[in-house]
């Protein structure tokens, strides 16, 4: 019996560890702070589908840029790798027949 107390005790200090108190304690701050976050929204004219449109329009603008940039990325990977293998290639070579 005393080893299940210890278990729950780590697992449940374990947890008031991870939310920073107890979960209890912990529920209630979100609560009030979600209820305080909410009002001053309201006052500012937002509401909650407007900000997930605006989060989601930000999410596709950031992979639409993404994208822009990968794609620069491989093609000065490609122009470059143009001059530099084979001349990496030439080194390697010179130096495998200069050791013979």
């Amino acid at each position: 019996m005393a080893s299940d107390r210890t278990t729950y005790s780590r697992t449940n200090g374990g947890l008031s560890h991870f939310l920073g108190g107890s979960p209890g304690a912990v529920l209630v701050r979100l609560v009030l702070l979600s209820v305080v976050v909410g009002v001053l929204l309201a006052v500012l004219g937002l509401d909650a589908s407007g900000m997930i449109a605006m989060v989601r329009h930000y999410a596709m603008e950031l992979l639409a840029n993404s994208a822009h940039a990968i794609r620069a990325i491989v093609h000065y990977f490609v122009l470059g790798a143009v001059i530099v293998v084979p001349i990496w290639l030439l080194v390697r070579l010179s130096r495998l027949a200069a050791r013979r």
